[in-house]
This record gives structure tokens, sequence and C-alpha cells, in this order.
């Protein structure tokens, strides 16, 4: 999850909090979301996020005096570009962050926001202010 602070309609990530990928847990998965062919993913090919974990995530950051204000994602050998699983599982107000892994070495690194009407993501400038 991102975490940060919405100011003038720019949003500063302060804070890159990784949530574990519970596909690398497939009978944990099954039990939080049942699939007919659980063996079809994996965690190198999709990502499910425990709710009561991010639930527990976004309460501290509001304690703090932070806020959501997007997820992170590798893409293993495939572009950083937003899939259609992950179009339909986005939510419009938040950033997308992308970075393809090619062969286990990081590359490309985007940023993307769900159209309103969930049709398309669009790009969404960013940059390292504290690289």
């Amino acid at each position: 999850m991102l975490l940060g602070r919405v100011e003038g309609g720019s949003r500063e990530v302060l804070e890159a909090v990784p949530l574990k990928n519970l596909r690398a847990e497939p009978d944990k998965a099954q039990e939080i979301l049942p699939l007919d062919a659980p063996g079809a993913e994996s965690e190198r090919n999709r990502f499910l996020i425990d709710p009561g974990e991010q639930l527990r995530v976004e309460k501290a950051a509001r304690a703090r005096g932070l806020e959501v204000l997007g997820y992170y994602h590798s893409h293993p050998d495939h572009p950083a570009r937003p899939s259609i699983y992950d179009r339909d599982h986005a939510w419009p107000w938040y950033a997308y962050v992308i970075v393809s892994v090619e062969r286990g070495e990081p590359k490309e690194l985007t940023s993307w926001v769900l159209a309103a009407d969930r049709s398309r993501f669009d790009p969404e400038p960013w940059e390292a202010l504290n690289p």
C-alpha cells in the first residue's frame, strides 16, 4: 500500500507498506476468495490481499495522519502496464504503481489511475523526490 498525503491535487507518497500476497499460500487464499480452479492462479500471475491486514494498515495510517494513496505491485516478465485483471480489481480513486521485473531484475516503473467509468487506466506522471 502507498501511504501519504494529498496537497493541492498532488499525491506525496511517504511510505510504501508491503502486503503479503496470499496467492503464495493457496489454502489461505482459497479460504478468503474461493476459486473453482485454484491451481490456475499463483503469486506469479495474481495477487490477493488479506482484507484484515489491509484494514489494519489503513487504520494505523489514519492514526498517524496519513491516507491510502494507492497500491503497488510487480509484473514478472511482463510490461509495467495494467492488465485486465488489474482493471477489474481496481478502484478509480487510487494510484496503481507497477514495476516490470525482467528475469528477476526491476526495470520500468509506471503509475496509473483507473478512469471513473472503469473503462481504462490513464497513465499518471510521477517523480522520485528522494531517490
